[in-house]
Parts: C-alpha cells; sequence; structure tokens
C-alpha cells in the first residue's frame, strides 16, 4: 500500500509570532484524509510582522530555543494529532548568540518535543561546508531512533558557498553522507528530491533506484 506523507515548507515552527491557526486547521484537514503514519516540516521561521519571506530562515543555536520551539511543536503535535518529524534546513547565516552545535540543538529539541527527526543528508553537507563544521560528525550525533526519513538532493556549488537548490543529481559526498547515515538509522523512508530543471522521468527513476539500491548494499 503506498502512503502519502505531508511535508510542509509554512508552519515557520521557529518563529516568534504565534503558530497560525488557520493553517493549522487547513493542515490538520489534509492529514485526516490522507491517514499518514507522520507529517513534517522544517526547523525553521518564515517571517516577520505578517509579512511570509518565502525561505527557511535560520534559528539561533541556543537553551531558551529548543524550550520555546519544543512547546510550538508539541501544540502543533497535540492539534493535528499524528506523529511528527522535524527536518534539518540548508543555512546561509549562523547567529552570534548559538551556544551549541547544530546536531547537538536538533537532538535536544526531539527529546524535549517528543517528535521525529526528518534528517535531510543533502542539507546536511551544504551547510557543513557552509559553515565549516564536520557532516559526518552531525550525522553521527543526530539521535537515529527519532529519525523517520530521510531526504537526499542536489545542490549548486556557487564557489564560496553551496546552494540547496534541488536541481541536480545528488553528488558523490552526499551519497557518501547518506550511506553513513543508513547504517546509523536502518532502513527508513527515503526521499530523493528535484525541483527545478526537472529531467525526464527516468533519470528521476534512475536516481530513486541508486538510493534503494545504495540503503540494501549498506544495511
Amino acid at each position: 500500500k503506498s502512503r502519502v506523507v505531508p511535508h510542509g515548507v509554512s508552519l515557520s515552527v521557529g518563529g516568534a509570532r504565534p503558530l497560525d491557526r488557520e493553517y493549522l486547521v487547513r493542515l490538520k484537514a489534509v492529514v485526516d484524509r490522507l491517514d499518514p503514519p507522520w507529517f513534517t516540516d522544517h526547523l525553521c521561521w518564515t517571517g516577520i510582522a505578517g509579512v511570509d519571506l518565502h525561505d527557511l530562515l535560520p534559528v539561533p543555536f541556543t537553551r531558551e530555543a529548543v524550550t520555546f520551539i519544543a512547546e510550538r511543536i508539541r501544540i502543533v503535535q497535540d492539534f493535528v494529532g499524528r506523529p511528527f518529524g522535524i527536518e534539518n534546513a540548508s543555512s546561509y547565516m549562523t547567529y552570534a548568540a548559538s551556544q551549541m552545535p547544530e546536531w547537538e540543538f536538533l537532538a535536544a529539541l526531539a527529546e524535549k518535543a517528543d517528535c521525529g527527526i526528518l534528517l535531510d543528508c543533502n542539507n546536511v553537507y551544504v551547510s557543513a561546508r557552509n559553515h565549516r563544521f564536520d557532516a559526518e560528525q552531525y550525522i553521527d550525533q543526530v539521535p537515529a531512533d527519532r529519525v523517520l526519513q530521510m531526504h537526499l538532493a542536489g545542490h549548486t556549488d556557487k564557489g564560496t558557498y553551496l546552494l540547496d537548490t534541488h536541481s541536480d543529481h545528488v553528488c558523490a559526498d552526499v551519497w557518501s553522507r547518506s550511506r553513513r547515515a543508513v547504517r546509523r538509522v536502518g532502513a527508513v523512508s527515503t526521499l530523493v528530491e528535484w525541483d527545478e530543471e526537472i529531467p525526464e522521468w527516468s533519470v528521476l527513476e534512475a536516481e530513486a533506484a541508486r538510493a534503494r539500491q545504495m540503503r540494501s548494499e549498506t544495511l
């Protein structure tokens, strides 16, 4: 039986403004109709003062933010009535106020909110290159029992930074980190994202087949 798992970009669970009740009502209606095992969105904020910036903006990695965002996740999870998974987003800036690395923040957040993690291996790699941290250390520190799903994607090398464009094949370095993640988390659901410069179906099908083969060879 095929399952459709809703994945959002507009929850803004890391934002300072109150959660959008109307959005939550619509989200719950979709989730109830699809009857998925879980639903997901990003660790980010998306706007301020009523203006949606249409981007996934990073949060400061502080203890106060863990408490604040975890409470918002609990509200969302309880309202929708299904397990929720938070995804690590690609980032291009950091905060001077941050008190811990992203992987420690993500683990603490999942524990305090009692939610799952959507581990995006491409986002780990992009952020690691952009901020010069160790992508393998990130993957090794994510709590394996919290990971509900994995994402893979292509990105664009802009020279001084990587941009998460979802417009190309998964690169060799991301495949390598994905294998490392599979060894830790096991045979979880995996999605290959390709949103821009979309090729013909046979190319997409081959990329998905490679993900399946990688998982079967790794486990």
